[in-house]
């Protein structure tokens, strides 16, 4: 039967990479000592050595706020700020640019735009009868603007993790913070969800959101069988399920009520929040081939066995969800850190060390630098679990501040940049595109909150701001790759298609942007030639 012991040899799979705790580690030898700004460079510089590469030149002083600022805001600078920039020849021009940069609001809107994808964030469900929009989330950019906040202020990524899994339970009398819960309370509602077959799609929803947004494993391809390639069996499976199906998905208003399925969305109060909250703590048997009419033994709700040092560790206080959220922001954790730390990485490096950004299993890629990975990892928790530190670390490293243009020596050994002698040349995304166009034209309004509609011409926020649907994502957006708002986006595609380039010669929403550019050029200079 499926949910029989599988035979696995725990001690073993811990050894694969992912599943060892990570160690601070010694930095290497280096020959050209005179180049590391940062830690970081010590590592990139004794693979580049080791293999006859050298770094690239630093880019120019434009290059690198244009950069920063995109990395960074997700803005582009102003004339203004490049021109005060380049001519800043205080040694510390750089460092001061990068801790204004953090301070501004847009940091926490752009490492919003990175999370939002990973929490799968969406307003409405995919499966929809008619204008039935019962089962939406009108209010679901309370979550949107907490995510925001919560960057902005250097909220620790451990009580990141914690308050959006459990604030409820673990802090009861902090309201202010119950918008976090929209990551489970924004998941998917079907209909028909009195029926077992139903709820289990949804336990099914959220097992595999958190477990790859925070530990990059795919636990819920353990639903019916063991892992085929992972130590996860489908009693870890129903463990980590029996927690999701202790919760209830529901609408809180701001006196303390909740709000039924079936109130129509232009209904629900500004202020109301679209959480979970325990109800009915029980465990789950495991189902045989995920069948829910078959049901074998019951499983305690609990940890993944894997991450644990010898027995499974079960879950006693409610749900569970409190402890698993401790669990998984826990140091002793080995992929939590490691996880997070990659996928900034690879925000502003425009690849990651690790390429599976959330697959960390056997079927995923080794790092190019475990030796980095590991110690990247250890600091960011020492470090208090800062993501402003750790993001500040990687944009003052020598690595970060390479041209983009290297030598033609180093193309033949590494042509594909995996030892990071250059710095990668990256396409804007959807959201600093557009918001580059309203930027420059001097039409982006610094509003957020509500989302807006794209299609409405007088919508000139953050593309942040945009709606997104699960039912049918806005054109544009689908455009230029925003990801499919059902399931957890690990990273971003990018695609090059005749329709994009038709867009931005003929879409409205260029052509009237462009105009707003012309008029505020003309209004700004005294001459043709200044203009040009």
């Amino acid at each position: 039967m499926a949910g029989d012991a599988a035979p696995i040899d725990w001690a073993k799979a811990r050894q694969h990479w992912s599943f060892a705790p990570p160690h601070e580690q010694a930095l290497p030898s280096i020959k050209d000592k005179a180049w590391p700004l940062q830690r970081i460079d010590h590592f990139v510089l004794a693979r580049l050595e080791s293999r006859d590469l050298t770094p690239s030149r630093e880019a120019d002083a434009r290059t690198l706020i244009r950069r920063l600022s995109f990395d960074l805001t997700g803005l582009p600078p102003t004339p203004e700020q490049v021109q005060a920039f380049v001519q800043d020849t205080r040694p510390d021009a750089y460092e001061r640019l990068v801790d204004d940069l953090l301070s501004r609001r847009a940091f926490g809107e752009r490492m919003a735009s990175l999370w939002l994808n990973l929490a799968r964030y969406a307003e409405d469900q995919a499966h929809q009868v008619g204008d039935n929009t019962s089962l939406n989330f009108p209010n679901a950019w309370r979550y949107r603007d907490w995510v925001i906040a919560a960057f902005n202020a250097d909220l620790p990524y451990d009580a990141f993790i914690q308050k959006q899994l459990a604030v409820d339970l673990m802090e009861p009398k902090n309201r202010a913070d119950l918008p976090a819960l929209g990551f489970l309370g924004l998941g998917h509602k079907l209909y028909a969800r009195s029926r077992l077959d139903v709820q289990a799609e949804e336990w099914a929803e959220k097992v595999d959101t958190v477990s790859q947004t925070f530990l990059g494993l795919t636990v819920a391809c353990a639903r019916c069988h063991d892992h085929k390639f992972d130590p996860i069996t489908t009693r870890d499976y129903y463990a980590m399920a029996g927690v999701f199906a202790s919760v209830q998905m529901v609408s809180l208003r701001p006196d303390g009520k909740l709000e039924a399925d079936g109130i129509k969305a232009n209904q629900v109060d500004p202020g109301t929040l679209h959480v979970v909250r325990d109800q009915a703590p029980h465990d789950l048997p495991v189902y045989d081939r995920g069948d829910v009419e078959s049901p074998g033994a019951t499983v305690p709700r609990g940890w993944l066995q894997v991450l644990c040092k010898d027995q499974p560790i079960t879950f006693k206080q409610g749900s569970g969800r409190a402890e698993l959220a401790k669990l998984i922001a826990d140091k002793s954790n080995p992929l939590t850190a490691r996880i997070f730390v990659n996928r900034v990485w690879d925000m502003l490096f425009g690849k990651p060390l690790a390429r599976t950004t959330s697959n960390f299993g056997a079927m995923g890629d080794k790092p190019t630098h475990p030796e980095l990975l590991d110690d990247l990892a250890v600091r960011f928790m020492q470090s208090g679990w800062s993501i402003k530190r750790l993001v500040r670390e990687l944009a003052l490293s020598a690595t970060y501040r390479q041209s983009s243009s290297g030598s033609a020596a180093n193309a033949q050994l590494d042509e594909a940049n995996e030892y990071l002698w250059r710095m990668e040349r990256r396409r804007l995304a959807i959201e600093p595109f557009r918001d580059a166009v309203l930027a420059v034209s001097g039409s982006l309004s610094a509003d957020g909150g509500r989302s807006q509609d794209l299609n409405d011409p007088t919508a000139h926020q953050r593309t942040l701001y945009s709606q997104v649907s699960r039912r049918e994502l806005n054109k544009t957006l689908m455009l230029f790759d925003y990801p499919d708002a059902n399931v957890h986006a690990a990273r971003r595609g990018t695609s090059t298609t005749p329709t994009q380039k038709l867009f931005v010669m003929n879409s409205p929403f260029i052509l009237d942007q462009s105009k707003k550019l012309a008029q505020r050029i003309q209004a700004s200079t005294g001459d043709d030639s200044s203009r040009i």
